[in-house]
């Protein structure tokens, strides 16, 4: 069975120039935005990562199924512009970019990619609401994780690093690309709630880090299929920014950034990777919650406007997303980055 599947991709890969040729006129992309979910429609209801960036730029354009893409989602285009939702975690994500960008239908051959959408973000680096543009993707299941139990050592981490990882491990973006982009975006002015502000000072002291203004700011992402949280875990990112030199703090923990870069790396397109994401959650237990009453008792949605992790900042938080990254198309759309 192994070979078997072997030979078929062997087989794909040699007929994808030949299916590429049967288009005669590919479409242009110069943009492509992947979002990783929607709540409900693309338009007109509550907003998850995809629907500001649809209302605005693809609203009436065509739509297209893509083969091997996620179930359902459909590419959109209009006017030089893509996007799809390519769904959650790094399989979905990693499967649905490639999928997209050997679509012979479209030419990507000089599109940039825009990984946008949330996460939990870093203590002390962070607040709910930020803006981040990332520098480094790094993936946070690569490498060995030991049950603190077996540890025979004292140790605040139990994550050790395998150099034979590295080439998926992680992933340094274009940094001219990241400068450009962040000179553009640093001052982009975003907000914050009244209720999302006290969450946040309730759950750390009204430490002054953690009731700043949100901001634009640059970072490291960690992706991990293994939605984590906890100071232990956040000890361990930490760590793994440290460990491969990324050159911005450990900012975020996603589901699906390392894994699109590892897809555009082979496809020869990592030099025009852009990830701009948004804090709608700590990478914490805040506020008296813990792991037994967040994943086992409740449940608890990061969206609602009364939930006990992200309090109502998550609407507020997608419309900061956009209000950074319509600057960064825009810039792309008029050849100004």
């Amino acid at each position: 069975m192994h070979r078997i599947i072997v030979a078929a991709l062997i087989i794909i890969s040699a007929l994808q120039p030949m299916m590429a040729a049967t288009v005669e006129n590919p479409e242009k992309i110069d943009v492509l935005i992947l979002p990783k979910f929607e709540n409900g429609e693309m338009a007109g209801d509550f907003p998850g990562e995809a629907q500001y960036y649809y209302e605005e730029y693809l609203a009436g354009g065509e739509e297209y199924d893509i083969a091997g893409g996620f179930p359902g989602h459909k590419l959109y285009v209009k006017d030089g512009v893509a996007l799809y939702v390519t769904g959650m975690g790094k399989v979905n994500a990693s499967m649905s970019a490639t999928s997209v960008l050997l679509d012979p239908r479209f030419d990507f051959s000089d599109a940039y990619v825009i990984s946008t959408g949330c996460g939990g973000t870093a203590t002390e680096y962070s607040v709910m609401g930020d803006v981040f543009v990332m520098s480094a993707c790094i993936d946070y299941d690569l490498g060995h994780h030991a049950d603190p139990r077996e540890m025979t050592i004292p140790s605040e981490t139990t994550w050790f690093h395998d150099a034979s990882y590295d080439d998926a491990s992680y992933k340094l973006l274009n940094q001219e690309l990241v400068s450009d982009v962040y000179e553009l975006v640093k001052d982009t002015e975003i907000v914050t709630t009244d209720k999302t502000r006290a969450f946040m000072a309730a759950a750390f002291d009204n430490a002054e880090w953690a009731t700043r203004d949100p901001k634009v700011l640059l970072g490291t992402t960690v992706t991990g299929d293994n939605y984590w949280k906890g100071y232990y875990d956040e000890a361990n990112a930490r760590l793994m920014a440290e460990t491969y030199n990324a050159p911005d703090p450990y900012a975020m923990s996603e589901m699906e950034d390392a894994a699109i870069a590892v897809a555009l790396d082979r496809l020869g397109m990592l030099d025009r990777y852009i990830v701009i994401r948004d804090s709608v959650n700590m990478d914490v237990f805040m506020n008296g919650t813990t792991p037994e009453y967040l994943w086992a008792g409740i449940e608890d949605s990061l969206s609602s406007e009364e939930s006990v992790e992200a309090a109502d900042i998550f609407a507020t938080a997608m419309e900061n997303n956009f209000k950074v990254g319509r600057q960064v198309v825009d810039a792309i759309l008029d050849g100004t980055l």
